[in-house]
């Protein structure tokens, strides 16, 4: 843990030690990373070692990281992650959903099980919630009662559309997101299909999680099982477009690195996705296959359509950055404190 004099805030690194990336993830390493280099001596870092990351973790954020925080006499402990120490009396914490409160059918039981016991109680205890999108601002607090600070997240400096190429063989278009119902992969059987007739590839970039219900990938998807993080920008510049077909997104990571790329995202009119694409995405209904295959088409192969996406794509990612979301994080930390 960094930095010797007592922070402002003890920033909860669990999720950001963890191996392989989700959009939690990516979260949780950009704040551990931006917040202590935005103000140096405000934060300082609690990172686990890599086996607690996970799971085995949970004690760890429960019983070491408070005990961290109070030795620092730190204000707060901010948790970008969804989890924090429920003893510790003043957290700040990201809930990016409630998804598993509210769609349990994706998600094991044992896990449907902690997060009813514990997140009502720490949205509840908490000093401040946050969330990423006015979508899970509205869930959380239809769910749980709570007004939570929306805080919207970003794209870093590694995606641009001169970003190498990945060197598939194949022309293609992408689609990343970890394999469970949520994400609906199965809505691109028609896509693929279509691809295929015009001589490109779906491509399928993401793993599973134990935690995670299986979904089977669509039919004709060649899966490339987990990328890792360092590959993904090369990834995504060069796809012929993106989609993402979700049934509930608190936010929507890829499609904004997919926009920054210059890469034209086709994405479910669903959740938090019409949010973060704004006017810069071909929106569609998650439940309409054929629709899906249209609208990916028309993102790969009309010239026209595909340079009106990416202008605007790269419109829209220049908005949303990881420095504007730590910025607000301080100011938001800054105020808390400032009302004792």
């Amino acid at each position: 843990m960094a930095s010797a004099e007592r922070p402002l805030a003890i920033v909860n690194a669990r999720a950001a030690a963890r191996p392989r990336l989700g959009g939690v993830e990516r979260w949780a390493r950009e704040m551990a990373r931006r917040l202590p280099a935005l103000r140096p001596g405000r934060y300082a870092v609690a990172r686990p070692p890599g086996w607690l990351s996970g799971a085995p973790g949970q004690a760890w954020e429960q019983t070491a990281l408070p005990a961290l925080a109070a030795a620092r006499r730190a204000a707060f402990v901010y948790s970008p992650a969804n989890l924090a120490p429920l003893a510790w009396p003043r957290n700040v914490v990201v809930l990016h959903d409630v998804a598993a409160l509210r769609h349990p059918e994706w998600y094991a039981p044992a896990y449907v099980a902690w997060q009813r016991r514990l997140v009502p109680a720490l949205a509840r205890r908490a000093a401040a919630v946050v969330t990423v999108s006015e979508f899970s601002r509205a869930q959380i607090a239809e769910t749980l009662g709570v007004d939570a600070e929306v805080i919207s997240g970003g794209v870093d400096e590694r995606f641009h559309p001169g970003a190498a190429g990945a060197g598939l063989e194949r022309p293609y278009v992408l689609t990343l997101s970890t394999r469970y119902p949520r994400k609906n992969q199965g809505a691109l059987t028609a896509t693929a299909r279509r691809l295929a007739a015009e001589g490109l590839d779906l491509v399928a970039a993401g793993g599973e999680r134990p935690y995670m219900r299986d979904d089977p990938p669509a039919d004709g998807v060649r899966a490339l099982g987990y990328v890792p993080d360092e590959q993904l920008p090369a990834l995504f510049a060069g796809a012929r477009a993106f989609v993402l077909p979700s049934r509930d997104e608190g936010f929507g990571l890829p499609c904004l690195e997919a926009m920054a790329t210059g890469v034209p995202v086709v994405a479910a009119r669903s959740g938090a996705l019409p949010e973060t694409c704004g006017d810069a995405a071909l929106l569609v209904d998650p439940d309409d296959g054929e629709a899906i295959a249209d609208a990916v088409a028309r993102a790969a192969l009309e010239d026209d359509e595909r340079a009106r996406l990416r202008t605007a794509g790269l419109a829209r990612a220049r908005e949303l950055t990881w420095e504007r979301a730590a910025a607000r994080t301080d100011a938001l930390l800054a105020r808390l404190a400032d009302r004792g």
